[in-house]
């Protein structure tokens, strides 16, 4: 896509959230924009989905209910966005620097978020389900209430991370490390934590029926 074709997208997209007259919400389905510059851009509901978007700068981007469903975010600067309630179903978002974004309610069904860094990132009622964060670092995320059932947690790292009232049911926690995470009235019904540490865990509450220990 071209520079100039952007800016005025983006443009029209501002006069359509403020409802003025000639906006018009922003239609990047599919859209090439790999390694662009879109940092501090409003494109809260955009339309983004299957847009390519690998190594793009999107930090302190709005991206709020955005539609970023099957968009390829490879590797991408996001850290500080705001996702409130964004589709990224089917996303691949691998090794994406997710430092302090705002997932709250957002939809990860599906994502490909293996090598991902999420320090510190708030995914509060998110629907993970089905998730790969393989390999993935959560240092000091905020998962409480969050839907991580089936999701593929091998060998990550979720350091201080709460996972209080999350639901994990059937996920795969193998060689994960809770080192002081919050696992309080979690469900980790049938989850495999073959290998994983728990040290400094907080378990009260959690319900373990048929879990791999």
């Amino acid at each position: 896509m071209e520079e100039k074709e952007l800016k005025e997208s983006i443009e029209m997209h501002k006069k359509w959230l403020a409802g003025e007259p000639g906006g018009e919400r922003a239609n990047l389905w599919r859209a090439n924009l790999q390694n662009v510059n879109l940092q501090g851009a409003d494109l809260r509901g955009a339309d983004l989905r299957g847009a390519n978007l690998r190594g793009a700068n999107l930090k302190d981007t709005y991206l709020r209910g955005a539609d970023l469903s099957y968009a390829d975010l490879r590797g991408a600067d996001l850290k500080d966005a705001d996702l409130r309630v964004a589709n990224l179903w089917h996303s691949d978002l691998k090794n994406a620097d997710l430092e302090d974004v705002d997932f709250r309610g957002a939809k990860l069904e599906d994502a490909d978020l293996r090598g991902a860094k999420l320090w510190h990132s708030v995914l509060k009622n998110a629907n993970l389900e089905d998730a790969n964060l393989q390999g993935a670092d959560l240092f000091c995320s905020d998962l409480r209430g969050a839907n991580l059932e089936g999701a593929n947690l091998i060998g990550s790292c979720l350091w201080e991370t709460s996972f209080q009232n999350a639901e994990l049911q059937g996920a795969d926690l193998r060689g994960a490390d809770f080192w002081h995470s919050s696992l309080m009235n979690a469900n980790l019904e049938d989850a495999d934590l073959r290998g994983a540490k728990l040290e400094g865990a907080y378990l009260e509450g959690a319900y373990l029926e048929g879990a791999k220990l």
